[in-house]
């Protein structure tokens, strides 16, 4: 079960960094006549990136239990198995969320490529 929120946390916050990004680019194409409408979808995904870091540090609380937890159960080196297997996973997601990142701005502009192709 920790597995499975560890998963939904970290992409929740991986996704919302990523739209973050995204709006505060378009912010800085626009320059100073900034869009009402991009300073509210600002404001708002700042809010919820706050909240998904808090549910973070809540996860990072609850994995420090269930590890304590293991440690009764485990052997040294099933509990170590454990905590690699969790930074892991981490790492894994991050990597994923920023491969689909690439391969969404790569369509992006293979797509504007077939657009500008005179046929």
């Amino acid at each position: 079960m920790f597995i499975g929120d560890l998963e939904k946390v970290v992409s929740l916050l991986l996704c919302l960094s990523s739209r973050l990004a995204r709006v505060q680019n378009a912010m800085r194409r626009i320059d100073g006549n900034t869009d009402q409408s991009l300073n509210e979808r600002h404001k708002l995904l700042s809010r919820q990136r706050e909240d998904a870091k808090d549910l973070k540090e809540n996860l990072d609380r609850r994995e420090r239990v269930v590890s304590g937890i293991l440690a009764k159960y485990l052997t040294e080196q099933q509990l170590q198995d454990y905590r690699r297997f969790v930074q892991d996973k981490t790492s894994l997601l991050i990597e994923q969320k920023d491969l689909e990142e690439q391969i969404k701005f790569f369509e992006e502009q293979l797509e504007n490529l077939e657009k500008s192709i005179p046929l």
